[in-house]
């Protein structure tokens, strides 16, 4: 299949903007979608696919462990490493699944389920993920309402961003180089941001067994690296399995969103078009799909968000034909493709937002 490169990406774009009946009319555009995809029977749960993936994900921690305990004082540990950090992840889009109601028919049961899957296995916050994942859904790649956006240590709209001077400043300018380097300390990131939001101000439904799960993983898992590897082993160990888990579950979402277009603060744009236009899939067939948890699909994921992983596949080419019987256009990249319209998008927000009296020579040369 030939990829399809996104367009420019601008904060706001009039021509999606729409008022009175023509709004209507594209608002219907989903519920005749959404018709569809419920008569075909595609979100129905697949509670088979999900046993299967619990079952996989358990022989996975046993062979981990097990390594971790006889392998010895070998450096070969920090393949062990990588291994968890795949676990974690692929045990974490779990979660992720869990929580969007895509396993259990009851509510309350799917998130019990995330939330003993994502504190004690993983090390994140149930309670602090779900609160900014359902604004994400509810407003993707919307300024001033998807917390995905705002900008940290990256900056995804140069526009919308306060100026930066100093070592941020350079940082910003240079990000899509420095970008796979800082998605390394976003495991680590996420853990803090775990002990913050229970530990700290934050509203965290369940905040005792949330935080009895998390220092139990976050606390446990490390302590026993170190008792079995000792002090230096023990400790690259934690580096390694940290920064390929930050790399492989933030590089996995920033695939999906970054550098597709960005809804300004004030623009109203429909349900349909919302979630096609921000988002991009990834191709490669089934070692993607089960790389990325199925979140390879993320056109499809975002349409319907309750539809079982195992479904995607086979709603995909429903909503793409749907999408080009309408004019909207459905963005789909293989991994190569996409990481280069993604480093190259960040570039140019860096280089755009950064600093022109930071760099003499940047600004006697700079043309916009």
């Amino acid at each position: 299949m030939t990829a399809v490169a996104p367009r420019p990406v601008r904060t706001t774009r009039p021509r999606t903007t729409l008022v009175g009946e023509a709004q209507a009319a594209h608002a219907s555009d989903y519920t005749a979608l959404a018709k569809r995809v419920k008569d075909a029977g595609l979100l129905r749960r697949r509670p088979g696919s999900y046993l299967t993936r619990v079952i996989v994900l358990g022989v996975l921690y046993a062979t981990g462990f097990v390594l971790l305990a006889t392998l010895g004082h070998t450096w070969w540990q920090l393949l062990v490493a990588l291994g968890f950090s795949v676990v974690f992840t692929q045990t974490a889009f779990l979660a992720h699944d869990g929580a969007h109601k895509q396993i259990f028919t009851s509510g309350p049961r799917g998130e019990m389920f995330s939330r003993i899957v994502a504190n004690l296995f993983v090390g994140l916050s149930y309670g602090w993920w779900m609160h900014k994942h359902t604004r994400h859904h509810g407003n993707p790649n919307t300024v001033g309402k998807d917390g995905d956006i705002v900008p940290g240590a990256v900056v995804f709209v140069a526009d919308e961003a306060p100026v930066r001077s100093g070592f941020k400043g350079w940082l910003t300018a240079h990000q899509g180089f420095w970008f796979i380097p800082i998605l390394a300390l976003a495991g680590l990131d996420l853990h803090v941001s775990a002990v913050k939001a229970i530990f700290g101000g934050e509203k965290v439904a369940h905040r005792k067994q949330e935080a009895a799960f998390v220092l139990l993983r976050l606390i446990g898992f490390p302590t026993l690296v170190l008792l079995l590897l000792g002090p230096v082993l023990g400790i690259a160990f934690m580096a390694v399995q940290l920064a390929s888990f930050g790399i492989y579950m933030g590089g996995t979402f920033a695939l999906n969103h970054t550098g597709m277009m960005v809804i300004g603060r004030d623009e109203k744009v429909d349900y349909l078009r919302r979630q096609v236009l921000t988002s991009r899939n990834i191709s490669g067939g089934r070692p993607v799909e089960h790389l990325m948890g199925g979140l390879n699909f993320q056109i499809e994921h975002h349409l319907f968000p309750n539809m079982p992983s195992a479904n995607l596949r086979k709603v995909r080419p429903m909503v793409r034909e749907y999408c080009a019987q309408l004019g909207i256009e459905y963005v789909q990249n293989d991994v190569v493709t996409a990481w280069r319209l993604v480093l190259g998008y960040l570039h140019r927000v860096g280089a755009r937002h950064a600093d022109p009296f930071d760099c003499p020579a940047a600004r006697a040369f700079r043309t916009a």
